[in-house]
């Protein structure tokens, strides 16, 4: 695995969401939160992950925006350690939880602990 975040790994499919939040599996480490599913693909691809932030608690496009793109880059920094040795694919979605903006180094930590957290649960 490389350390990049193609557009075949983007989670872009509405029917997929749907069921991803329907009978996904839940997983949190605060203010982080993944939605994980065990499903199939028709590309190479063996993780689809998508990144949200609640309207609710960042009013302002410019905030969500940036909690994104910092979710974004930990995921794809991230990835390729935790990832390794996981074989079956899975659709994941993370949630940014928290009320209040963040920087990068906490959120790389707080995704490590999540990747973590899930690549022991799925072994």
């Amino acid at each position: 695995m490389s350390f990049s975040y193609p557009k075949k790994e983007k989670l872009k499919s509405q029917k997929l969401i749907e069921l991803l939040f329907s009978e996904g599996k839940s997983l949190s480490v605060y203010p982080l939160r993944m939605v994980y599913l065990k499903t199939e693909f028709d590309e190479d691809t063996q993780f689809k992950t998508g990144v949200s932030v609640s309207k609710r608690h960042f009013k302002s496009a410019v905030d969500r925006n940036r909690i994104k793109r910092l979710l974004r880059e930990a995921y794809r920094l991230n990835k390729t350690v935790h990832f390794n040795n996981i074989s079956s694919c899975y659709a994941l979605m993370i949630l940014y939880i928290g009320k209040d903006g963040t920087d990068f180094d906490s959120i790389t930590l707080k995704m490590n602990e999540l990747l973590a957290a899930f690549s022991k649960k799925v072994d």
